[in-house]
């Protein structure tokens, strides 16, 4: 809570590592006509005692490097909970053409004038919010001065009720005011609606890092927060303020719009990326092929893509000055958040658009690599995969079963037919080998889990839920 024209927020395991970096954010906000425009400042999230090779691949060093001056070029810059500078105007809905006059919901009967019941209604029953929310709205600015406090412990005594749980009760607080609630991913939201009133935002990515925090370790922090995001990331995509909406009855810029749909869909992408893990053993378990045969021309179409995008994302990680095996750490959690915290995500949604449940906020757990905990806690080996029983881990579990399976069948197949070919023409060739081959790679720390012990290997209850569901998929197949 604050009474300044700027307000800082900061993650709690978070820490500002550049001391200039309240210097860094003033000069993109009170510096030129256009960055009068900015409605926050935006730093990119980095982390401190990070384990070397990101082994699950939530430090997102490549994508914010890319992606994020991608965006910044849009003045899109999506706000992130953490880390970020805000004009207090903007949290309180103003619009940046009314910068310097009340918005025309405040104004009351006589012009210039906020009406005290508007007041009320908005921003709720204490007279120094009133007078504060007033203050900044009307004439707070970076030239103005902050009103003098008079008496400290009053001030004291309203921050306590306005702290408070009940005070937002019917004002318009968490809708229109402060940050938007009913999502997984409030930040997302409360920057959508600062980007829909024609505000845009700024990266700053200082030398040394602004700001510092803790990735999650271990693997069922790791998948609860992708589950997280996902949830959050869709339910905006979906909700009637998202940014289709905005983009056709607000302020919201087309490419803007676009920025917000690329995040959004995250959750979707699950879909089709279980449909192509499931691909081989299909064609393995049927006698049928998806892909060309090694002796047909158009094997090249797909094999060249197979290469070229491998080798470009690869040369992505490189200039960043990140390692070979960073890439491959990083790819391999792509395959594994996208087949199952995304796609339950993807349910999560789905039944609270049809009203049979609701999203909940799940908190995740970060713990540094350094800490003195961690000897006695069971991440001994705190870049190995850990598990426990959620359900989450059932269909990777399944899929690294099918996809052995599919393996041996094709292998077996191929030695039979020394052309690279099936008996039938029809039937599962190298290709088909080598995406089964890749999907066990790419859930390697499955294979780990299934001979690994205590926090290290995957439940038993996990592996005969795996085992069923796998079982499932073979009679289909066969059906």
């Amino acid at each position: 809570m604050t009474n300044a024209p700027i307000m800082l927020n900061v993650d709690c395991d978070m820490f500002a590592n550049n001391p200039e970096v309240v210097l860094h954010g003033m000069c993109v906000l009170l510096g030129s006509d256009r960055d009068q425009k900015s409605g926050f400042v935006q730093s990119p999230q980095r982390f401190y005692g990070g384990i070397r090779d990101d082994p699950f691949g939530n430090q997102f060093i490549v994508a914010q490097h890319y992606a994020g001056m991608g965006v910044d070029g849009l003045g899109c810059t999506v706000y992130a909970g953490t880390g970020c500078f805000h004009r207090r105007k903007v949290i309180y809905g103003v619009a940046p053409e009314l910068e310097g006059e009340e918005p025309a919901k405040l104004r009351g009967p006589k012009v210039g004038t906020p009406s005290p019941q508007e007041l009320e209604r908005r921003f709720g029953r204490s007279r120094e919010m009133q007078e504060s929310a007033a203050w900044i709205i009307s004439a707070g600015g970076p030239s103005n001065t902050t009103p003098a406090v008079k008496d400290l412990t009053v001030k004291q005594e309203t921050a306590k009720q306005v702290a408070s749980c009940a005070y937002e009760v019917g004002t318009c607080w968490g809708r229109e005011i402060g940050w938007v609630y009913g999502t997984a991913t409030e930040d997302i939201q409360t920057g959508l609606r600062i980007h829909s009133k024609g505000w845009r935002s700024v990266r700053l990515d200082p030398e040394p890092p602004a700001f510092l925090g803790c990735s999650p370790v271990g693997g069922p922090a790791t998948m609860n927060q992708y589950k997280r995001w996902a949830t959050g990331l869709l339910e905006v995509l979906m909700r009637r303020d998202g940014p289709l909406l905005a983009t056709l009855a607000g302020k919201l810029a087309f490419r803007r719009c676009l920025v917000y749909v690329l995040y959004g869909i995250w959750a979707l992408r699950s879909a089709p990326e279980l449909c192509y893990v499931l691909l081989a053993p299909y064609c393995a378990f049927t006698n049928t092929s998806f892909l060309p045969k090694v002796s047909e021309p158009t094997f090249l179409i797909p094999a060249l893509l197979f290469v070229f995008y491998n080798v470009y994302t690869l040369t992505e990680y490189l200039e960043c000055e990140l390692s070979v095996r960073t890439w491959w750490n990083n790819q391999r959690m792509q395959r594994i958040q996208w087949t199952t915290p995304s796609l339950f995500g993807l349910f999560s949604v789905v039944t609270k658009v049809l009203g049979m449940s609701e999203t909940t906020f799940e908190i995740t757990p970060k713990e540094q690599n350094s800490s003195p905990t961690l000897e006695a806690a069971p991440f001994k080996d705190p870049g190995r995969f850990t598990f426990d029983s959620s359900p989450m881990f059932v269909p990777d579990t399944a899929l690294v079963f099918l996809n052995f399976a599919a393996a041996a069948t094709i292998l077996l197949k191929l030695l039979r037919s020394p052309a690279g070919v099936t008996k039938d023409s029809d039937g599962p060739g190298i290709a088909e080998l080598v995406c089964s081959v890749w999907v066990v790679l790419s859930f390697w720390p499955f294979v780990r889990g299934l001979f690994g012990k205590g926090s290290y290997g995957l439940p038993w209850s996990t592996i005969l839920k795996g085992s069923a569901l796998s079982s499932l998929y073979l009679l289909f197949c066969k059906w």
